[in-house]
């Protein structure tokens, strides 16, 4: 006589649909001491909503005609989330973030605010799981649900990709040292700022403006690069924004 799930929250409120013969007319079905909700009976099966409980406890099925042989459920505790990490992310989605803590083994969904994803459970105190996209930036909810139930209490913050505008100016000598205001968006939370892959001083002004010094040119000679913003957001670059030129000579 087989029963499906066999576990479910210690809250209850978990459908169980327990199989086998001569079960029509069921007249009680209990989860150890308590009793079951029933909710469906056919000759062949009983449905039913389980009570809270802790533990594993017996399963069985009354009829007129007696007590069935015992199955046994086990009772599953609340996920609880210690940690998440990163903690922010593109707001289209897409990356991958870990979140730690314990009674994660059976994780079906991770929860951010309104969308949902499905986990990849490593054991019992971690996972991992690939963000959906958000509906705007800004922080969200994240909770994951398990056959316990669903557990709040971390959070994860979109971030919008940023983006190039202007740099002004937009030429300096090969030594560097030249001072250069890049205008953009979503530039708040700027990590790196390079030019030609080389790493650039840099100070963030406002969400739109940037305060860069120019590194010395690649290879010491003049010419056209790159120059590439990374944010919590993602990494916005402009193709040979920035031309270094040869300084002037006696």
């Amino acid at each position: 006589m087989p029963i499906s799930p066999n576990q479910g929250s210690t809250a209850g409120g978990t459908t169980v649909t327990i199989t086998g013969t001569n079960l029509a007319n069921a007249s009680s079905v209990h989860f150890g001491s308590k009793t079951a909700t029933i909710t469906a009976n056919t000759p062949t099966s009983v449905t039913v909503t389980s009570p809270s409980g802790t533990g594993t406890v017996p399963v069985t099925v009354t009829t007129a005609a007696g007590t069935s042989n015992p199955l046994s459920f086990f009772y599953i505790g609340p996920p609880f989330k210690s940690s998440i990490s990163p903690i922010t992310g593109v707001t289209a989605g897409g990356n991958t973030v870990t979140i730690n803590g314990t009674g994660l083994t059976t994780a079906s969904a991770v929860h951010f605010g309104s969308a949902t994803a499905t986990p990849i459970v490593f054991n019992d105190g971690q996972l991992t799981v690939d963000v959906p996209a958000g509906t705007a930036p800004g922080p969200v909810s994240v909770s994951v649900t398990t056959a316990g139930g669903t557990n709040n209490g971390l959070t994860y913050t979109y971030v919008d990709a940023p983006t190039i505008g202007t740099l002004n100016p937009d030429s300096g000598v090969v030594t560097g040292g030249t001072v250069v205001t890049v205008t953009g968006t979503n530039l708040s939370t700027t990590q790196s700022v390079t030019f030609g892959g080389v790493a650039a001083p840099f100070s963030v002004i406002s969400d739109t403006s940037l305060s860069v010094v120019t590194p010395p040119a690649p290879g010491g000679t003049p010419g056209a690069v790159d120059v590439a913003v990374t944010t919590t957001g993602g990494t916005a670059t402009d193709a040979a924004a920035f031309t270094y030129v040869d300084g002037p000579g006696i």
